[in-house]
């Protein structure tokens, strides 16, 4: 039986999940309202808050506290809300996608792409890495408005990360990934401080801090290809029939 303290404190971690729901609703309005840093800087926040409620949340035991609560299933709404649905609203408002129905096409890519990999039930592989894309929306969109990427790039990213949702690549989750943990926590910190730095400079942006930022994306990447080959290479071991010698 656990203490009144201990419930509670799960508690408190699933309101600061939920806190995220609220975020997105304000990065909606504020992309509505043509402020889109601002919109951005909320996305920070809500990133900070999804990188660090899962260790909140296995450090107050909430599953077993709390056994009747889903919090994995919130996670994955505040998820949808913070990292698809309010960065496709930015990018609507900030008039980076097309006029007509090429830019209701593009919007819609990855709002439907998400729906899949949010309900796949291995989109969270036992090695702890995220399986296809991981709808990092909010990233793209970071990157939309900060390079100030045209219309036909944009078009061009979303096909293709829409895509690599359908893609069985493992992609390194930072908090949770076991492969060089320490280092890509490290390097993560650093990406996290050119996001924000680069939101105090917008729009005269430093190349170098653009450089350092894009730097992270590429270690992301190459770290993420070589989790997909050691998952290969894993189910290739599993899969070599035993000699009959060395069974015998």
């Amino acid at each position: 039986m656990f203490s009144l303290g201990r419930r509670l404190a799960g508690w408190a971690v699933h309101v600061y999940t939920a806190s995220g729901s609220v975020l997105a609703l304000l990065i909606v309005l504020a992309a509505i309202d043509g402020e889109v840093v601002t919109a951005l800087w909320i996305g920070l926040v809500a990133l900070v808050i999804d990188g660090t409620d899962g260790m909140l949340a296995r450090a107050a035991r909430v599953k077993e506290t709390i056994t009747w609560f889903d919090g994995a299933r919130l996670d994955d709404i505040v998820d949808y809300l913070t990292y698809v649905f309010a960065p496709v609203v930015l990018l609507w408002t900030s008039g980076a996608l097309p006029d007509g129905l090429p830019g209701y096409a593009l919007a819609a890519l990855p709002l439907l792409a998400s729906c899949y990999q949010f309900c796949r039930a291995d989109a969270k592989t036992e090695d702890h890495a995220f399986l296809g894309f991981p709808s990092y929306w909010n990233v793209v969109a970071f990157y939309v408005v900060v390079l100030d990427l045209g219309r036909g790039t944009v078009a061009a990213v979303l096909v293709v990360c829409s895509v690599l949702v359908f893609v069985p690549v493992h992609y390194l989750y930072p908090s949770r990934s076991k492969t060089l943990r320490t280092l890509s926590l490290a390097l993560t910190a650093v990406w996290i401080g050119t996001y924000a730095l680069l939101l105090v400079q917008y729009p005269d942006v430093d190349g170098l801090v653009v450089a350092v930022s894009l730097g992270y994306v590429g270690y992301y990447v190459a770290v993420s290809g070589y989790l997909t080959l050691l998952a290969r290479r894993r189910r290739g071991a599993a899969g070599t029939p035993v000699p009959v010698d060395a069974a015998s």
